[in-house]
């Protein structure tokens, strides 16, 4: 399954917290998951999640693996003739959010290592702090993608300035 909920009350969940023996705790695993989501559909969420009674704090671990959402702006068009809005797409590798018994939310980000073991094993052995030699050329390709992914985004911001400025020539950032 794409989504599993676990909630864990009474004596057990004192493993979690203390404060979860008497609410509750509920353990959210998202995994694999791909969705496309309109923007209006998130502004419409306010309302629901206002509320004017405080509600009891239940600890939580919300996590979240392997799973894009894409966003797609369904807002009503100012100029009939202009492509619209670009899609976004948020992907998440792993990340765990938790809400621990004084009901704040504690984001996690996991990171995959992507060195070999044999690697890391003989860095280890030979107290090694440098780089080792077989990630150069690794990372020359991630700084290449990241300066690429740079100029993209450098792109898409003059081409917003540009359309901000055709409604009030005067914007400034």
């Amino acid at each position: 399954p794409e989504v599993c909920l676990r909630l864990e009350v009474g004596p057990n969940a004192a493993v979690h917290s203390p404060l979860a023996v008497q609410n509750g705790f509920l353990h959210m695993l998202v995994h694999s998951y791909t969705a496309e989501l309109f923007m209006s559909f998130l502004t419409n969420l306010g309302p629901f999640l206002e509320d004017e009674i405080i509600p009891e704090v239940i600890p939580m671990e919300i996590e979240v693996v392997d799973t894009k959402i894409t966003l797609k702006d369904d807002s009503p068009r100012v100029y009939p003739t202009s492509p619209g809005p670009v899609p976004i797409t948020l992907a998440v590798d792993h990340i765990i959010v938790k809400r621990r018994d004084d009901g704040v939310f504690y984001l996690t980000v996991l990171q995959e290592q992507k060195a070999p073991a044999k690697c890391v094993l003989a860095s280890l052995a030979a107290g090694t702090r440098g780089l080792q030699l077989k990630e150069v050329p690794e990372l020359q390709r991630e700084l290449q993608t990241m300066k690429i992914a740079l100029a993209e985004a450098n792109m898409d911001k003059a081409r917003l300035l540009q359309e901000i400025r055709k409604y009030n020539p005067l914007f400034q950032l």
